[in-house]
């Protein structure tokens, strides 16, 4: 009988947890996949029954830790789970993928997709030896007209791209900056700026890979090269970060993330300039892409109204009502399991937006944008190949 409905269970995210949660709506606005098993945490275990309780799992379906979770879930007969959602800090990611990997559990783990490129690589060979999706969740390429600016570049409507221009600049850490005895015990519960959970990059592992991917999926381009100043402000991890980029059909361009923006929120942006126009887009308004072509006056296109092919497809509610990052993680999620459905239907997953959601490739490749940001800044904002 061809399947119609997939089965997940979740690492990660009780209940108190803000990506968790969002990756469970997510999920369930297309209602293909249910929540079956879940490990949502290993040192609370009250939170973690809590949550399973209140998500109406079956009592031997709430584990107490991961690795019980993929042994035990690979052993059932009926309702096996077909993939799992990893949604814990950085420095478990690795491990945890690779205990589900070696199941043969496909994953959607969040970003960055683990702490080194050996690391990454593994993960990517082993899950091409088991034969399963791995994705990775960079929110941005959700948004409609994300998708909708990577058409406008790929039909060339904005000639060949020459600079890029992108941000993305925070203040939720401005605190990280007063050395004053009260603050320092408030800075403490910051989990992001100890090394041990975060790796060797706090501001660039967190925003600045979505820059980067978020570029790479709407331009297809890649970055070839960097030169890249790293500020600490005497705490051990990076809490803004500037970058001069070089892509590989020989462009240039900057980057710039920053968490101690005083008066910034989410504002991602990105300009792209091409030799016959250019493209803008804002997270912060994201129903919204500015284009300019050359000798033209500015257009605003907007969500619904100017959609067209695949962004059209993934116009959810009508234009005027906005859309954001639930919606957007909705559309990833939209992809990956129609994929998987496919997959496990044994039908072919060959269209060109088939499989439009970031894969592992892409997570490694963000790992390997971060220690190439950390490597050049410590040796003085040398060049360094990617």
């Amino acid at each position: 009988m061809k399947r119609t409905k997939l089965f997940y269970g979740q690492v990660g995210g009780t209940l108190n947890a803000f990506i968790g949660d969002v990756h469970r709506k997510a999920i369930a606005i297309d209602g293909q996949a249910q929540l079956v098993a879940g490990c949502f945490s290993s040192s609370n275990q009250k939170a973690n029954a809590e949550c399973g309780r209140h998500y109406g799992l079956e009592e031997s379906r709430i584990y107490t830790d991961y690795k019980a979770m993929a042994e035990a879930e690979a052993a059932r007969k009926e309702g096996r789970m077909d993939f799992v959602v990893i949604c814990t800090p950085n420095s478990t990611h690795f491990d945890i993928a690779k205990a589900f990997l070696g199941q043969g559990f496909n994953v959607v783990c969040e970003k960055p997709l683990c702490f080194t490129s050996q690391q990454g690589e593994e993960l990517c060979a082993l899950a091409k030896e088991k034969g399963v999706l791995f994705g990775v969740t960079y929110t941005y390429t959700g948004y409609n007209m994300v998708k909708q600016a990577k058409q406008i570049v790929k039909e060339g409507l904005i000639g060949d791209v020459v600079d890029i221009k992108a941000e993305y600049l925070q203040d939720w850490l401005a605190g990280q900056l007063d050395k004053s005895p009260e603050a320092e015990q408030q800075n403490l519960a910051v989990w992001r700026m100890d090394p041990r959970f975060s790796g060797i990059s706090n501001c660039v592992g967190d925003i600045g890979t979505h820059i980067e991917e978020t570029v790479r999926y709407i331009t297809g381009l890649q970055v070839k090269r960097l030169s890249a100043v790293l500020d600490k402000f005497g705490r051990k991890l990076d809490l803004s970060a500037n970058m001069l980029v070089e892509f590989d059909n020989g462009a240039h361009g900057t980057f710039s993330c920053c968490q101690v923006a005083i008066g910034y929120y989410n504002g991602l942006k990105i300009r792209v300039f091409g030799t016959k126009g250019a493209i803008e887009w804002e997270q912060e308004h994201p129903d919204f892409l500015k284009l300019t072509l050359k000798g033209q006056p500015t257009q605003i296109l907007t969500r619904g109204a100017h959609s067209t092919g695949h962004a059209l497809a993934l116009n959810r509610i009508p234009c005027g009502h906005p859309e954001g990052l639930t919606m957007a993680f909705a559309n990833i999620y939209k992809a990956y399991t129609n994929a998987l459905l496919d997959k496990l239907n044994g039908e072919p997953c060959d269209g060109e937006w088939a499989l439009d959601f970031p894969k592992a490739e892409d997570g490694l490749r963000g790992v390997k944008f971060i220690e190439a940001c950390v490597e050049s800044s410590e040796k003085g904002s040398v060049w360094v190949n990617l």
